[in-house]
């Protein structure tokens, strides 16, 4: 059984040369491979793809550029397999992540995520350690030691709590990412959402130890880009909004109480002002404030 994964390409070439060579890499064949590329401006990824011949690998341009939320559901439309994977164009595949996913897949074939062991690499490919992914791993994420399988309240309310997750390196059951969808609006914080989704319509989710991907963290991405001048809060306060609504109409108590206070996207927010007060952008620290103390 192959696992499907997919590219939605828009980015740095030179990154997207080195994805799609980390999953010819892989030390099991078992793959499938499928970059639909958003009409990103030149041709070199499509010549780049062009020059590799393996019939596992197929290669799409849209004619035009549908933004990121319609490239999501498009990979997702296009799956064929058991389990798919939305794969980040500038996030590497360690050599064992094919393989950690199907045998993970086959233990606990009724998970509908699974979360492998990930490491935070920076622009230039190097492991870091950074303060954000130090309280995802050490403070937010469930503890304890091997596979976890988790559902319910519980990891509702945990992700209500931080969102501990690394987004590209999920694996999906296909037929249980297509029961919901990803929604419109929230485009920086539309990850947590469908997987909330997945969450409250009964899914689990495995947390597989083995580290097999590495996540590139940098400086000049859709969400952090938006951070200082607070326009990313917003959307994220309208969301936590959303999902507590959600939890209570379960009967979830606990889980909508977390939603409520977001208690990390408050401190997150909280942790700018410093700079946005420096900047003497008042409209950033009004921004910021709200989102920290308001409800």
């Amino acid at each position: 059984m192959p696992l499907d994964i997919f590219i939605p390409y828009w980015g740095d070439p030179d990154y997207m040369k080195e994805t799609v060579n980390s999953v010819l890499a892989q030390d099991s064949d078992d793959w499938l491979l499928t970059v639909v590329d958003d009409a990103y401006p030149g041709q070199e990824i499509n010549d780049f793809m062009a020059g590799i011949r393996d019939p596992r690998i197929k290669y799409v341009r849209k004619e035009q550029n549908a933004g990121i939320t319609e490239n999501y559901r498009t990979c997702v439309a296009m799956a064929t397999e058991e389990v798919l994977v939305i794969l980040g164009c500038d996030d590497v595949l360690l050599p064992n992540y094919v393989s950690t996913i199907l045998d993970a897949h086959k233990r606990y074939p009724g998970a509908a995520l699974i979360q492998p062991g990930v490491q935070v690499i920076d622009e230039a490919g190097q492991v870091v350690v950074t303060l954000v992914d130090t309280v995802k791993q050490k403070l937010i994420k469930p503890r304890g030691g091997g596979r976890q399988l988790v559902s319910g309240e519980a990891i509702a309310s945990n992700l209500m709590h931080g969102d501990w997750l690394y987004w590209p390196s999920l694996a999906f059951r296909t037929d249980k990412i297509r029961q919901v969808d990803f929604r419109d609006g929230f485009p920086i914080i539309q990850d947590l959402a469908l997987i909330m989704d997945m969450i409250y319509n009964g899914d689990q989710l495995l947390i597989e130890p083995a580290v097999c991907f590495q996540y590139r963290r940098h400086s000049n991405s859709a969400s952090s880009t938006k951070l200082v001048d607070g326009s990313r809060f917003a959307g994220e306060r309208e969301y936590f909004a959303v999902a507590a609504a959600q939890a209570e109409d379960l009967g979830w108590s606990r889980a909508a109480r977390s939603a409520r206070l977001r208690f990390t996207s408050r401190a997150h927010a909280a942790s700018l002002l410093p700079k946005a007060m420096l900047s003497k952008n008042s409209s950033a620290v009004k921004a910021l404030v709200r989102h920290t103390f308001g409800k």
